[in-house]
C-alpha cells in the first residue's frame, strides 16, 4: 500500500471486524441515504436525520484522531491552493456562462441557504472520506476504492443526470485530494464553492434547483424555467 494510503489504514485497523461486517455496513449506510433520498419531504424530515447521523456516530465511537478525520491544521494548510484554484475556476464559468447565455442567479441567493449548503458538501465529505472510503479501502486496492466512491456518490445524485455526471467526476478527484492531503474542511469548502458554480452556470432547467432523489421529479419551474 502506498505511503499516501497510511492515514487511510489507520482508520482502516480492524478491531476484530470481518471483511463482511464492512460490506454489510457499506450497503446498510448506502442503502439507507438512498432510501431517504426517495421519501416524500415528510417522511425524509423524520428518517433523513438518522441515516445522516448513523454513520457519524459510527465513525466517532471509535475515536479517530482529528488528523484521521482529515481535521487537522496540517493538511488543511496543505491543501489550502484547491480553494483559491475552486474559485479560479468559478470565476471563468461564470465568464463563459455569461457569454453564451446561461448564467443565471441562484434560486434561494441568502446567506442561511448558501450557508446551509456549504455545511451539507462538508457533510457529504464526511460521509464520502470518513464512512465509505476507510471501508471501501479495506474492501479493496486504493484505485479501485476511490473508483467506486465515485460511482456510489454520482448514484446518490440519481435521476439528475446533469449532477450525477459531474458529482461522478468530482468524486474520484475529491478522494484523491482527500488521500493525498487529508483536509476535511478543504475538500468539502471547495465542492461548496463549486456546487454554486454549477447552479449558477448551468440552465436551472436541467437541474432543478440541484436537487435528487424524488424531489428532482416534484420540482417545478418558475417564470423563467
Amino acid at each position: 500500500m502506498a505511503t499516501e494510503d497510511s492515514t487511510y489504514l489507520a482508520l482502516s485497523i480492524p478491531h476484530e471486524r470481518s471483511s463482511s461486517r464492512d460490506l454489510t455496513e457499506l450497503l446498510v449506510g448506502f442503502l439507507a441515504i438512498l432510501a431517504v433520498l426517495w421519501l416524500p419531504s415528510r417522511e425524509q424530515l423524520v428518517f433523513g436525520p438518522l441515516a445522516l447521523l448513523a454513520p457519524l456516530v459510527m465513525v466517532v465511537s471509535k475515536r479517530p484522531s482529528l488528523n484521521e478525520l482529515g481535521l487537522g491544521l496540517r493538511g488543511m494548510l496543505r491543501s489550502f491552493w484547491i480553494l483559491p484554484a475552486a474559485v479560479a475556476l468559478t470565476v471563468l464559468s461564470v465568464q463563459v456562462a455569461q457569454r453564451v447565455g446561461t448564467y443565471h442567479a441562484l434560486y434561494t441567493p441568502d446567506f442561511a441557504h448558501v450557508g446551509g449548503y456549504v455545511l451539507w458538501t462538508v457533510y457529504q465529505q464526511f460521509l464520502l472520506q470518513d464512512y465509505f472510503m476507510p471501508r471501501l479501502t479495506r474492501l479493496l486496492t486504493s484505485d479501485r476504492a476511490i473508483a467506486l466512491a465515485a460511482i456510489l456518490f454520482s448514484v446518490a445524485h440519481l435521476p439528475n443526470l446533469s449532477l450525477a455526471l459531474v458529482t461522478l467526476l468530482w468524486g474520484a478527484v475529491s478522494c484523491w485530494l482527500f488521500r493525498r492531503y487529508r483536509s476535511l474542511y478543504v475538500v468539502g469548502l471547495a465542492q461548496g464553492i463549486l456546487g454554486l458554480c454549477f447552479a449558477v452556470c448551468v440552465p436551472d432547467v436541467w437541474h432543478h434547483h440541484m436537487r435528487v432523489g424524488l424531489g428532482y421529479w416534484h420540482y417545478q419551474a418558475g417564470p423563467k424555467g
